[in-house]
C-alpha cells in the first residue's frame, strides 16, 4: 500500500485566510485520496470552517497557534516573532519529517528566511532560487529566479539552470527541458560579464538533463521555442510582475470591449469556447505555486492575494514535485 502524502500548510498566511486556504483544500481533496493535510493556524478560526466542507476528518490534522506572520512584518521580525506562529510550525514538520512539503501564501521574505533557518541547503547549491510555470504557445515555462536573489553569479545561473530543468522535468514527464538565458539580445556578445560567462560555461558543459539554447529576449519568452527559462531575481521579478500586468490588462481591456455593444455581447456569446480558453491561458491562478528551489525539502509559495482556486493550484503543484521525486532529481545532476 502507498503511503499519503503529508502536505504541511500556512493556513495564516495571506489575504483572505484561513476562508481561502480550507476551500482550496476542499477543492484540490475532490481528486486526491492519498493527501493528508498537515494544518497549522488558530483552530478557533479553522474548525467552524473546515466542518462545513466535504473534506473527511481522516485526510486532516489542525495544529493550533493563534500567532501568525503578517504581511507587513519585515523577515528579520517574522523571524523573531517565536517557533509557535502558523509559518514556522509548518516549516518545522518538514524538518523534522513529519510532512513531506509546506505551502504558505504568506510574507514571501519571511517564509524565506524561516524555511532557511529550518532547513539544510542542498549539497553545492550556493543560494536558492524562486521558480514559477509562465505559460507559452506550446504549454509552459518555468523560470527563475523570480526574487530570490537580486544579485548572481556564474554558478548560481548554471545552478539555476539544473535545478529549473528538474523542476520541469518532474512536472512535464514528457518534455525535454531546453534552457535559456534572458538577456537583452540573442547575440553571443550582448549582455554583462556574468550572463556571458555563463552561456561560455552552459555552451561547453554537456548535461544529460537539458538542452542549452543560449540566449532569449523578453519578447520571445511566450512562443514556446525554450521552456526553462533562467535570470537573476531582479530581472525575473520586474519580467513576472510586467507580464502579470500585460495579462491583467489585455482580460479587462478584452471584457469592457465586450460588453460595450449589442454586436461585442453577440460575438462573445458565438465564441464563448475560444474565450474561455483565451482566460484560461492568462489565468494566474492557474499557475499558481512557486517553488524555492535548493533547499533540501520542498518549499512552496503561493500567492498572497488568489483566491481558493490559485491555492488548489498550488496544491497540485506540490502534489507533483513530491511524486516526482524533485529533490532527488536536482542532488543526482548537480555537477
Amino acid at each position: 500500500m502507498i503511503d499519503p502524502i503529508k502536505i504541511a500548510i500556512d493556513a495564516m498566511g495571506g489575504e483572505n485566510s484561513p476562508e481561502k486556504v480550507i476551500k482550496g483544500i476542499e477543492i484540490h481533496s475532490i481528486n486526491c485520496e492519498k493527501v493528508i493535510y498537515n494544518i497549522f493556524g488558530d483552530k478557533d478560526l479553522i474548525n467552524p470552517l473546515i466542518t462545513k466542507t466535504n473534506i473527511s476528518k481522516e485526510k486532516y490534522n489542525i495544529f493550533h497557534t493563534k500567532n501568525f506572520i503578517e504581511d507587513t512584518d519585515s523577515p528579520l521580525s517574522a523571524a523573531k516573532k517565536g517557533k509557535d506562529t502558523s509559518m514556522w510550525l509548518s516549516i518545522e514538520s518538514l524538518k523534522k519529517f513529519e510532512s513531506d512539503a509546506i505551502v504558505s501564501a504568506g510574507n514571501t521574505g519571511a517564509l524565506f528566511v524561516i524555511a532557511k533557518l529550518n532547513l539544510k541547503m542542498i549539497d553545492q547549491i550556493d543560494k536558492p532560487a524562486l521558480s514559477a510555470l509562465w505559460p507559452n504557445k506550446n504549454g509552459m515555462n518555468v523560470v527563475l529566479d523570480l526574487g530570490a536573489n537580486i544579485e548572481c553569479n556564474e554558478k548560481n545561473l548554471v545552478d539555476f539552470s539544473l535545478m529549473g530543468s528538474a523542476l520541469h522535468k518532474s512536472l512535464f514527464e514528457n518534455e525535454d527541458p531546453k534552457v535559456a538565458l534572458l538577456n537583452i539580445g540573442s547575440e553571443e556578445l550582448k549582455g554583462n560579464s556574468i550572463i556571458k560567462n555563463t552561456y561560455q560555461i552552459l555552451n561547453e558543459r554537456k548535461n544529460s538533463l537539458f538542452q542549452f539554447n543560449g540566449y532569449i529576449e523578453g519578447n520571445e519568452i511566450m512562443k514556446g521555442n525554450v521552456n526553462v527559462i533562467v535570470t537573476d531575481g531582479f530581472t525575473g521579478n520586474i519580467a513576472l510582475k510586467t507580464a502579470e500586468g500585460t495579462a491583467n490588462f489585455i482580460t479587462s481591456e478584452l471584457k469592457q470591449a465586450l460588453n460595450s455593444s449589442f454586436i461585442g455581447k453577440l460575438s462573445a456569446l458565438l465564441n464563448i469556447q475560444n474565450l474561455k480558453k483565451f482566460k484560461n491561458k492568462l489565468d494566474p491562478r492557474l499557475y499558481n505555486g512557486a517553488i524555492l528551489l535548493g533547499l533540501d525539502k520542498p518549499v512552496i509559495k503561493s500567492h498572497g492575494s488568489t483566491d481558493e482556486i490559485g491555492f488548489a493550484n498550488s496544491l497540485k503543484v506540490c502534489e507533483k514535485i513530491i511524486k516526482s521525486n524533485l529533490i532527488e532529481k536536482i542532488k543526482k545532476n548537480i555537477i
